[in-house]
């Protein structure tokens, strides 16, 4: 295993000259062979060639050998790693959704924690289509990123609109594939965890021919197969051990089995008056009864809880007793890409991409609110309720009831990528240009298999009494339960993204410290969104699903033009200025100008300087712009009306899941931003490099939603967002797109790296990447305080202070290892209405890795993931249908341990 080294900062650039960007970032690269011919490369954050790779901006750079070394498999575990991402959309997080929000299945890439939609995702330079479920993250789904085609991953972790466009805010991450591979490379893994439950299997096989200067082409194709097995709570202690229905009652779900009753004021008033009890101590005092409270409900997931949210007379559901923390999923991509050398200093090449992601969803058994007579509710045939006249509004009974004799409401995700992409690179009259042709396509397909259900059978069952939602439905009703079943796909969507690109860099003049070098480029692009609902969801028939009313099928698009230029004047030895400017003009949303400029200085051979400023802009989304109205959830939260009404209530009576309508907004202005940053990196001798960035993003009128907890916390300024029925209790929640607030975010980054420590014991390296967040917060409206997330649970997550991952390598002969660490720091949780605040722990997790090559074509490996069995930590998080934990950036599985092999043909 060859150690990380970093170049001095003399040019002693060669044909993996690209790894050299060690030293602007973390030193995660190879030292390239000395014998190397000496050719141009170009770097993520600049459209101009040059032999020496540090420029003004930031960039880290993963090479394959720590990919294969940290096992990792996906883009999306790759993107997990980097100390500067936070709040990532995750295979755990679309479970912990449940079905409740949009866009199930997308992994997704957030840099800065400042939104999916502020992070450019590219894939060898150029933009793929996003995922096309409508929904707030407006991103690529990292699932169709072929990982096992990938070289290098380069992280820019400043802003660059000017080159890349107006949605790399938060920074860009540009996936690189293997170019001129010549042989065969097979890989396969498999591995599970240590409680069961999470299990992997991969395989691949990768392979090229043709030698590109010798031989004029090169042609390289990759296919890589993953499969996953589900992980449910019920296979993980600790689960138990988050003692939920303890700690967190009034998250749970007041939706049990025996099923609640929901009473009106004037049936609760009656019966009281008949001194009806449910939990065999006390008169009932709240409006949900279960006469099955008495005797402890129906254990393990139905329990009385009596600070639960069936409350005092009721039972709660505790759905955390078996519900699916980790999807079954299987995962299938093909990359080619061909290379031929048309002479005269020209090239053709092209690309082609395939993907599919299919992801099986499980999720707790179905719910339902029943009107059923009160004749049929054996429970209460001796109280007045059944005296009343047979037209009496108060003799029909409010059931909600699990249906757990429906199945587990199972779902399946597909989402298939396709992208071709054929262009022309080379040199004419000095001028180094590229241009290509890209088509790219994303579509989902979203299926009920199990335990969705046509709502009005279901409450016709009920009616007629052939459903029971308090015991055995019987034969009857099990045939009901059936024939009800709603199977097949229930909505799909498609995206598409079609664009032109064209860049020409060269030198137009000679400076004291090299040539001035010039870049121009430009993109055409369009771009597509169809969506579509199945009919039965139109007539919002499914029990489950949220209509999106019949006239939600729709499809949009538009056309995006780019022009950008670049300049580096490196005005003397040690002085580079770099400046770029960006014009991009999207129909129908309007255009902006973004410029940026960088320095960097060469104090002397062991010390750079660097910094750079920019402005930039992120057009709102098809999905932002012109999506129907949806319907959706909330996660549990407290009404603060409810609670002022009774002096004897508590949060548990007044939380529930609020329904929510969701609102896009033509009429929508672009984001705006600024930001800047400056830092040094440091080599005092070959084998240790030190790095420091500081970094700073505004955002101004961000595109959002207020979240509901938000609403409910500020009625004065809010409340008409807030529809009440005539018993005052919330109806729905009007949750609108606006242009609102702003955001600031800053912090520092920082990275070390030794290499090449030579023992008796073995050669030893050791790599650190962190980041510390110094500040963010943002504002919910225009003219409000700004509110700090840092550290702190708000809304929909939370921006750790501090984040790294550190590892140490060694190497001995044939064998090697790595123990690596990767931690988050500790923060204050959710904050909920009633309950005090407390803190988060830390979370930190080791890898240990090693491997033998056992031949010169034979690599075996092996490793321990979570390798101390950390669970993730406790959390009172309301966003997450998930409760007990955060699912954004913890790991359920917990100890994971794999092994692997390679080999290769040459």
């Amino acid at each position: 295993m060859s150690m990380i080294r970093t170049p001095r900062f003399a040019s002693r650039a060669t044909a993996q000259a690209v790894l050299l960007c060690l030293a602007s970032a973390p030193a995660w690269a190879q030292q390239p062979p000395v014998d190397a011919q000496l050719q141009k490369v170009e770097i993520t954050g600049s459209a101009i060639k040059r032999l020496e790779s540090e420029t003004a901006l930031p960039v880290q750079v993963l090479t394959r050998q720590d990919i294969v070394k940290q096992g990792l498999t996906t883009a999306a575990e790759i993107v997990a790693r980097l100390s500067a991402s936070t709040n990532n959309l995750t295979d755990g997080g679309s479970v912990a959704y449940g079905g409740f929000r949009d866009q199930m299945g997308m992994n997704g890439a957030n840099l800065r924690g400042i939104g999916v939609s502020s992070t450019l995702v590219l894939l060898n330079g150029r933009r793929m289509a996003n995922f096309a479920s409508p929904g707030d993250a407006a991103g690529v789904d990292l699932n169709n990123i072929p990982a096992a085609a990938i070289q290098r991953v380069e992280i820019l972790l400043d802003g660059a609109s000017a080159l890349y466009g107006s949605d790399a805010i938060g920074g860009v991450i540009n996936f690189i594939t293997r170019k001129d591979y010549q042989g065969i490379e097979l890989n396969a893994s498999a591995g599970n965890s240590s409680e069961g439950g999470g299990g992997k299997r991969t395989a691949s096989i990768a392979g090229g021919f043709g030698d590109l200067t010798r031989d004029g082409f090169n042609v390289f194709a990759v296919l890589d197969l993953q499969k996953t097995s589900p992980l449910n709570a019920s296979q993980r202690k600790f689960i138990d051990e988050l003692e939920i229905p303890k700690n967190l009652p009034d998250l749970l779900s007041s939706a049990s089995f025996p099923g609640n009753l929901i009473l009106s004021r004037s049936q609760r008033d009656i019966l009281i008056d008949d001194g009806f009890s449910t939990n065999g101590k006390t008169v009932i005092s709240t409006r949900t009864i279960n006469p099955a409270a008495a005797t402890g409900c129906n254990a393990p997931a139905s329990l009385y809880l009596p600070a639960g949210i069936g409350g005092v007379d009721g039972c709660t559901y505790d759905y955390m007793r078996d519900i699916e923390l980790y999807p079954k999923s299987s995962k299938t991509n093909l990359f080619t890409r061909g290379v031929a050398d048309l002479g005269q200093g020209h090239q053709f090449f092209a690309e082609a991409a395939l993907s599919r992601s299919r992801t099986l969803y499980s999720g707790t058994p179905n719910r339902v609110n029943a009107d059923m007579d009160v004749s049929k509710v054996a429970a209460l045939s001796k109280t007045s309720l059944t005296t009343l006249d047979a037209d009496d509004e108060d003799r029909i009974i409010t059931v909600r009831t699990r249906l757990i004799e429906a199945g587990l409401r199972t779902s399946e995700l597909v989402s298939t990528g396709q992208r071709v992409v054929a262009g022309m690179n080379g040199t004419l009259r000095g001028w180094d240009y590229e241009f290509a042709l890209n088509h790219s396509r994303n579509k989902v397909s979203d299926r009920d298999y199990q335990g969705y259900l046509n709502e009005q059978m279901i409450l016709d069952g009920f009616a007629a009494g052939t459903l029971n939602p308090f015991g055995p439905s019987g034969a009857e009703g099990l045939a009901l339960y059936e024939k009800a079943q709603i199977r097949g796909e229930v909505r799909n969507a498609t995206g598409t993204m079609s664009s032109l690109d064209f860049k020409a860099s060269s030198a137009i003049a000679k400076l004291e410290g090299g040539d001035l070098a010039l870049a121009v480029g430009g993109e055409l692009r369009r771009e597509r969104q169809n969506y579509h609902q199945s009919e039965a969801l139109a007539q919002d028939l499914i029990l489950g699903e949220t209509s999106q009313g019949p006239d939600a099928d729709f499809g949009q698009s538009r056309r995006v033009a780019g022009l950008y230029a670049e300049l580096s004047a490196p005005v003397t030895k040690a002085l580079e200025l770099q400046a770029a400017v960006r014009y991009e003009h999207y129909q129908r949303t309007g255009s902006a100008v973004s410029p940026k400029l960088g320095l960097k200085y060469t104090a002397d051979k062991s010390l750079l300087l660097r910094a750079s400023v920019g402005s930039g802009f992120r057009a709102p989304s098809l999905t932002d712009l012109y999506r129907p109205v949806t319907e959706g959830n909330s996660a549990t939260v407290v009404d603060p009306v409810c609670l002022a009404a009774d002096p004897d209530a508590t949060a548990t009576d007044c939380a529930d899941l609020w329904v929510t309508r969701n609102f896009s907004n033509p009429k929508l202005k672009p984001e705006k931003s600024s930001q800047f940053s400056f830092g040094a990196v440091f080599e005092p001798r070959q084998g240790v490099n030190l790095s420091v960035d500081y970094w700073n993003i505004k955002k101004r009128d961000l595109i959002s939603t207020l979240g509901v907890d938000v609403i409910l916390a500020d009625l004065a300024k809010y409340g008409s967002l807030v529809h009440r029925d005539e018993d005052n209790v919330i109806d729905h929640i009007d949750l609108i797109k606006e242009n609102r607030g702003g955001q600031k975010i800053a912090g520092l980054d920082f990275s070390a790296s030794l290499s090449g420590l030579k023992s008796s014991l073995g050669t030893f390296g050791l790599r650190l990447n962190g980041t510390l967040t110094l500040s963010s917060k943002q504002q919910t409206g225009n003219g409000d305080p700004y509110v700090s997330n840092l550290g702190h649970f708000i809304n929909d997550g939370v921006v750790q202070r501090w984040r790294h991952t550190v590892s140490a390598d060694w190497e001995q002969g044939d064998w090697s290892a790595t123990l690596s660490n990767s931690y988050l720091s500790s923060y204050t949780d959710h904050s909920i209405l009633s309950k005090p605040e407390r803190t988060v722990k830390a979370y930190s997790l080791w890898d240990l890795t090693g491997a033998w090559n056992a031949t010169q074509n034979l690599t075996l490996r092996a490793g321990i993931k979570n390798l101390l069995n950390t669970a993730p930590p406790y959390s009172q998080q309301a966003w997450f249908f998930l409760s007990g934990y955060d699912p954004s950036y913890t790991d359920p599985r917990g100890r994971f341990v794999y092994a692997s092999l390679q080999y290769r043909f040459k």
